[in-house]
């Protein structure tokens, strides 16, 4: 009984941090303030009140239009509500209520951001890694005092290893498929810099398996698109959505799935 209510306490505060996370996705890439004014229509910019601004009830209520010039709001807002509070209430099962929690949501709230942005606006805005190196950094300085269990040890420098092995690597790629293709297109730098505070996050080991996950599921993704006719082979497909699919699949699964490699490999060789 206790579970379940905290699991609605949870998830109904992703609802309310995904509202705020639709702000700025708005707002971010226009470079506007994600703190003032305070949210308006964006047709007829009448000023929203309370009845108007809660999360999935509101769109529901109000029949997915503004409550003022009847225009249709779209559908977006609460799918990215209920996206976040679902994404809270997983890793709420995931870690419980602990620093570990605490941790992941920051970053999954920033990489939802990142995931939005990016399939629209093909960029990840450095104010969202800056925010994110931040809360990477408050993370490692409490790992030294209280260890947590996201890095897979307890080494001080692991995060700072994750770090450098995100960024690195992702930094190495792009300069090969620059120079292969004669392109600054095909891998932006938002996608390289992005991974620098998932490495603080993660640690060295998660952080490499984030990027495998990340390059295989655009992989797959980008073969089903071009199979499909939805996308062309030259069409440039933005790199972040794949990024936080393949960071949130490794918060969630990353032990089990190096469990099951390490024993795989030792059952081998």
């Amino acid at each position: 009984m206790i579970e379940i209510i905290l699991s609605s306490y949870v998830f109904i505060l992703g609802l309310i941090v995904g509202s705020f996370l639709n702000v700025c996705i708005y707002r971010i890439p226009r470079k506007e303030s994600i703190i003032k004014p305070p949210s308006a229509c964006t047709t007829c910019g009448v000023r929203l009140k309370m009845i108007d601004l809660i999360p999935v009830f509101s769109y529901i209520f109000l029949k997915g239009k503004c409550r003022f010039c009847k225009e249709k709001v779209s559908i977006k807002y609460p799918c990215i509500e209920i996206l976040t509070g679902v994404i809270y209430l997983l890793l709420f099962y995931r870690f419980g209520l602990t620093t570990e929690l605490l941790a992941t949501a920051f970053l999954m709230s920033i990489l939802v951001i990142v995931f939005f942005i990016d399939l629209k606006h093909f960029i990840i805005p450095n104010e969202l890694v800056l925010a994110a190196i931040v809360g990477g950094i408050v993370t490692m300085i409490y790992n030294l005092f209280y260890p947590i269990q996201l890095y897979g040890d307890s080494i001080w420098w692991n995060p700072l290893m994750g770090m450098f092995v995100g960024f690195g690597f992702l930094f190495v790629v792009s300069l090969i498929v620059t120079l292969l293709y004669k392109t600054e297109d095909a891998m932006g730098m938002g996608d390289v810099k992005i991974f620098a505070p998932i490495g603080l996050f993660l640690g060295w080991r998660m952080t490499l398996l984030a990027l495998f996950s990340s390059f295989f599921i655009g992989a797959v993704i980008s073969v089903i698109l071009v199979v499909l006719r939805i996308k062309k082979r030259q069409d440039t497909i933005p790199f972040g959505p794949f990024i936080v699919a393949g960071t949130f699949i490794t918060m969630m699964y990353g032990k089990h799935i190096l469990s099951w490699y390490e024993g795989l490999f030792h059952s081998v060789f």
